[in-house]
């Protein structure tokens, strides 16, 4: 990893022999955004894509995300 000059961001598994480091602000970020998409695809006229054009598609997403955060 360290030549591709990428981070571990993913934490270790409690039973792995060699443990290794990772930055826990990177992966709370990481999470927070993961969250987001996965509130997204809840709305199935997200998940499934059904505009074809990619602005009406857009204008989905940021209905959606407009609700989702109006709600939580």
């Amino acid at each position: 990893m360290q030549k591709r000059g990428t981070k571990t961001v993913i934490p270790n598994k409690a039973n792995r022999k060699q443990p290794f480091s990772f930055d826990k602000k990177t992966y709370r970020q990481r999470h927070r955004i993961e969250n987001a998409f996965c509130r997204l695809k809840d709305f199935r006229r997200i998940a499934t894509r059904y505009d074809r054009l990619a602005r009406n598609f857009l204008a989905s997403v940021c209905l959606v995300a407009a609700i989702v955060w109006w709600i939580l």
